[in-house]
């Protein structure tokens, strides 16, 4: 009888602007653009798909660290590409499908996924932390889905996971009017989990990865499995609707004063068309 060689774990992807790294049974993924603030442009949208969907299949991880290079976890959207996107829309479709695939996949994943929110996650940004399960932030970080504040419907998860993280009316509250929450307040109220001093952010991060990889990890992924169902079902409700309301309104005159107001570091002046 021949002796059969261990299989390897797959091979780490390169990617230009996500940055992928295996210590142990841990998968640390890092959203990579730290001097634009992780802001995410089109690159970095589609990288996001293929993160995700290695980390769902990866044979070489149990844990699944989410986490942003530099001072932010995410600003969001970056603006050159978001008003690329407004005034040529039909560029949003590809967008589109790529949105719903990120969220589609994150829920998919039954290993548990960390979010070290090391600074703002803002948008897209706040979405990604959020479908998280466990969330660890740093203090003075804050976290908020500004879409309407740019003329946007907040279609691209936010409408599935925030309701689900701190209830129906304050979610509205947040999600109707942009406004970003402290990391200190997010854990008030149940949208984080932790809020933590920034120089203990990586301690915390660590013992509660470690916590969770010396346990039953058949018990824990069929566990978490069970916790996202209900999730899965909303995402599935809902972002086909979400997404085709946030392209309607890409096409609006407000979206386009929305982003030169941002620009212009004013107030904008919505007309409602």
């Amino acid at each position: 009888m021949t002796d059969t060689a261990p299989t390897l774990p797959p091979t780490l992807p390169t990617l230009a602007t996500i940055a992928m790294a295996r210590e142990g049974r841990l998968l640390r993924i890092t959203l990579n653009r730290p001097d634009a603030l992780n802001a995410v442009n089109l690159q970095l949208h589609d990288d996001l798909a293929e993160a995700m969907w290695f980390a769902q299949v990866d044979t070489g991880s149990d844990v699944i660290v989410l986490t942003g290079a530099g001072r932010a976890f995410s600003a969001g959207g970056d603006l050159d590409h978001i008003e690329n996107n407004a005034r040529n829309p039909h560029l949003f479709d590809h967008e589109t499908r790529v949105a719903k695939r990120i969220v589609s996949t994150l829920l998919d994943i039954d290993k548990p996924v960390v979010c070290r929110m090391n600074g703002h996650a803002v948008g897209l940004g706040a979405t990604l932390a959020l479908l998280c399960d466990v969330i660890f932030a740093a203090e003075g970080a804050r976290i908020g889905d500004p879409h309407v504040g740019l003329g946007l419907v907040a279609g691209d998860g936010g409408a599935v996971i925030w309701a689900q993280r701190i209830g129906l009316t304050r979610a509205k509250e947040y999600l109707l009017t942009g406004d970003l929450l402290t990391a200190a307040r997010a854990a008030e109220i149940g949208l984080i989990n932790h809020c933590v001093p920034a120089d203990e952010l990586d301690a915390r991060v660590d013992a509660f990865c470690a916590k969770l990889l010396a346990g039953a990890m058949v018990a824990i992924r069929a566990t978490k499995i069970l916790t996202n169902l209900e999730l899965k079902r909303l995402a599935t409700a809902l972002m086909d609707a979400g997404i085709a309301y946030e392209s309607v309104s890409v096409r609006s005159a407000d979206h386009l004063e929305g982003i030169q107001a941002l620009r212009e570091k004013r107030p904008p002046n919505f007309t409602g068309r």
